[in-house]
């Protein structure tokens, strides 16, 4: 296996993973955005209010983005991984 081909499968891997995290961290940057607004409008500063809506908004994302998820990172496996680990 040549550098040109570990390196492209290395550059695929890490876009299929940017692919993969990129509704994770967005929705969790969006409902962070809006509780700290609303903290800050409110004066409202305890902990747990930051916690508990990132985590049920990203819940609800993973749970809706689950199969795109699992087809994204199977495809990647059977057509770049195990292509290479048997030697084409």
């Amino acid at each position: 296996m040549g550098d040109a081909v570990l390196f492209d499968a290395l550059r695929q891997g890490l876009w299929i993973s940017v692919q993969v995290s990129a509704p994770l961290l967005s929705v969790a940057l969006l409902a962070g955005l809006a509780v700290g607004l609303f903290q800050a409008l409110t004066s409202i500063q305890e902990m747990t209010l930051t916690f508990v809506p990132k985590l049920a908004a990203m819940l609800a994302v993973f749970w809706a983005t689950m199969g795109f998820m699992t087809q994204t990172l199977t495809g990647f496996f059977t057509g770049t991984v195990l292509t290479l680990v048997a030697g084409g």
